[in-house]
């Protein structure tokens, strides 16, 4: 007899690929051996930022007896994070309307559990990041896929509306986008809010949007950037800085209200937002990540190296005959096989060079490369993946 319950289970079936591939595959049994290149997940394969361990090393010096006490949303980071990203995003977001999250993925579970009763249905466009599917069935909510329209994997309004029944109560759009790197432009953001605000007309409830922009800060060739939370009211926002730091391990993100909602559902959502933070397992970054923050703001990645990345491993594809998407922004690359999927794949595997299979997110015929690598892999690898499939 089972004795797990049945979202754990649910959830765990749909991770089951990842977790196979991470621990029981090829790659498995040689994740983290120093001879492979490793293009798979998006993990630092260098040593940190420099400005991120002193801003953590400063950070951890106590300055009175309370330093290390419980923290929730501390006041002096809200106010630092409404001010800087309210500019960023050019919305005049408030202290309350942002709550601090070990990242986000901590951000995700607290919009999940803020808006979804058992049974609501969530909408989210795929090829998609992995972990939604299984948040949401821990979350006792019913994950709903809509396709992306190939080959530019353009959000496809018409099918989104159609998606939309009576049990709809969030879409989440992740942009730019992991993993074909789109970034969605403010048009197609806007066509998106009619969708749904003439869907929630249609079934007698408010449908909210989940904007997860956790690589926000990392575009390519000078392209800007529109949050949904600037074209539809009822947004929330979810960010990490695991990616613009490439610091994963290190937990810390937010998730903010979109100052354009109303004032009465923006504060019904505040007043609830201690209690379910809690409630989820005390989900708040630690006190050091958060006296950290005014630093780590001014830290990112170097975006012109991934740049360069970019364009040496997709010009080596595209000799050997594969279908590279260009991404606008991450730090992913977005290519189809020029042949059989497995066989290749392995031929990689076979050379010590290791990408992520698109079945990992239900796209046999795709892969992703991660970035991240190291110039050193990068090299390495230029050879096995420019020859002719």
């Amino acid at each position: 007899m089972a004795i797990v319950s049945r979202r754990a289970a649910a959830a765990g079936g749909a991770f089951e690929p990842v977790t196979s591939f991470y621990f029981s595959s090829r790659y498995g049994e040689r994740r983290g051996d120093p001879t492979i290149a490793d293009f798979t997940f998006g993990n630092p394969h260098e040593m940190p930022l420099d400005g991120l361990v002193a801003a953590i090393r400063e950070a951890a010096v106590p300055r009175d007896e309370n330093w290390f006490a419980y923290k929730s949303s501390e006041e002096a980071p809200q106010t630092f994070l409404a001010e800087a990203v309210g500019q960023e995003l050019g919305l005049p977001l408030e202290p309350a309307d942002v709550a601090l999250t070990a990242g986000a993925f901590g951000a995700i579970s607290l919009a999940f559990r803020l808006l979804l009763d058992a049974g609501d249905e969530a909408i989210f466009n795929a090829p998609a990041w992995f972990c939604y599917e299984p948040m949401l069935l821990a979350a006792d909510a019913v994950p709903r896929e809509v396709a992306l329209r190939a080959p530019r994997f353009d959000l496809d309004l018409e099918a989104i509306e159609a998606a939309i029944g009576p049990d709809t109560r969030l879409v989440i759009v992740n942009t730019p986008h992991n993993p074909t790197g789109r970034i969605y432009a403010r048009e197609e953001l806007a066509g998106l809010a009619e969708v749904l605000e003439r869907a929630s007309r249609r079934i007698g409830r408010r449908i909210f949007l989940l904007s997860d922009e956790p690589y926000r800060r990392i575009r390519f060739d000078g392209r800007g950037f529109t949050s949904p939370a600037a074209v539809y009211p009822w947004t929330l926002v979810s960010y990490s800085y695991g990616k613009v730091l490439l610091a994963p391990g290190q937990r810390l993100g937010y998730l903010a209200l979109s100052p354009r909602m109303p004032a009465s559902d923006r504060e019904q959502l505040r007043e609830v937002m201690f209690a379910t933070q809690m409630a989820l397992g005390w989900c708040f970054p630690n006190a050091v990540m958060q006296y950290a923050v005014p630093q780590l703001e001014r830290l990112t990645i170097d975006v012109a190296a991934l740049a360069r990345r970019r364009d040496a491993l997709s010009e080596a594809l595209g000799r050997a005959g594969h279908g590279v998407l260009a991404p606008e922004g991450t730090f992913y690359l977005w290519a189809r096989w020029a042949g059989d999927p497995v066989r290749q794949w392995n031929a990689l595997a076979d050379d010590g060079i290791f990408v992520m299979p698109g079945a990992l997110m239900k796209q046999p015929d795709y892969f992703r490369i991660s970035l991240t690598a190291s110039d050193a892999m990068v090299a390495q690898a230029l050879p096995y993946l420019a020859r002719p499939a």
